[in-house]
């Protein structure tokens, strides 16, 4: 099979298509899968870069946590049948032309999107769904505030957050960006060129703040969280694109009674990783099925221009999901 491949950790210069192995034949509840479209993530360039191996079991050699395609061999336990067409999340190596994956964290793609915008979907959805919805428990009524809110995850959080009768806050530091979240229901645009946005969450929110804060981006923006935030508010850790450290006052997380939350999908266990795979078929591919909720596809590149696909995800220019497509063999 042919797979993207890191020749050694460092820039998009280290990227090729390579010919490897096949892998094996999947028993019990395993499945193979003839992979159509691959979704790329930031966690990719972490792993390129070298900062982000995958855990133990997995290549740090072939990136990617999403995928798009079909079932073409099946284990002995296996509910899914051949010719099913699927979706789903894995811990690395979806960025090839076939991939052997636990059945249980797979769903079926629904028949009104394609490969490449099925590709787009599980990994940020089911991330933002675990964060939003699982841990968080946002209901009806509530506001959320998303921090770069254009983002895959950010945009998958909007969507579900309006589906579910909520009001959504988001940041950025892009001010096109947001004027086109709102084509998929913003409430409520903050533009971040600073991490200040706690004043402009309590002017919108007639001084309540944010029940639940999506934060996708750490650092600087931590100490403006907790001021955002509302009484027994939320606050999701999620990414830490702006920095690992922050200084804050523990006397207002317990003054507001706080819950502060740090998650990763990418290390679970694979029964974990179930408990949200089957969350996400549950509640959120109903909304695909029918047009309430949908991928944000900015781009698909042919897999043999992955140098080019992931120079354009580090570029931050994309608006949504960058997808690698690979070729009917």
């Amino acid at each position: 099979m042919k797979a993207v491949y890191i020749t050694e950790f460092g820039g998009t210069e280290n990227l090729e298509i390579r010919e490897l192995a096949d892998p094996p034949k999947p028993r019990g509840s395993e499945v193979l899968i003839r992979v159509r479209a691959a979704g790329l993530n930031r966690a990719d360039l972490m792993q390129l870069r070298g900062s982000y191996p995958p855990p133990a079991g997995y290549s740090p050699n072939i990136p990617g946590l999403e995928f798009a395609g079909e079932v073409i061999e099946t284990g002995e336990t296996a509910k899914f049948r051949l010719g099913d067409r699927v979706f789903g999340i894995t811990a690395g190596e979806a960025q090839a032309e076939l991939l052997l994956s636990d059945e249980r964290v797979l769903a079926k793609i629904p028949e009104n999107l394609s490969f490449n915008e099925a590709a787009a979907i599980p990994e940020v959805f089911i991330t933002a769904h675990d964060a939003v919805f699982t841990q968080a428990r946002l209901i009806r009524g509530e506001t959320l505030l998303v921090h770069a809110v254009a983002s895959g995850v950010g945009l998958a959080a909007l969507q579900m957050a309006k589906a579910k009768g909520a009001t959504v806050i988001g940041t950025s530091r892009t001010a096109d960006k947001l004027q086109r979240c709102k084509q998929f229901g913003l409430d409520h645009a903050i533009a971040t060129t600073e991490p200040k946005f706690a004043g402009e969450v309590m002017g919108s929110t007639g001084g309540r703040g944010a029940d639940v804060i999506l934060d996708l981006v750490g650092g600087p923006y931590f100490p403006e969280n907790l001021a955002a935030a509302a009484t027994k508010g939320r606050i999701m850790l999620v990414g830490l694109t702006g920095g690992r450290n922050s200084e804050f006052s523990l006397g207002v997380a317990l003054f507001k009674r706080l819950r502060i939350i740090g998650t990763v999908l990418r290390g679970r266990t694979i029964e974990e990783k179930s408990e949200a795979t089957r969350a996400f078929d549950k509640e959120v591919v109903p909304l695909l099925a029918d047009g309430r909720a949908k991928p944000n596809l900015d781009r698909v590149f042919p897999a043999d221009e992955v140098r080019e696909a992931y120079e354009y995800l580090g570029s931050n220019k994309s608006f949504g999901k960058v997808v690698l497509e690979f070729p009917v063999t």
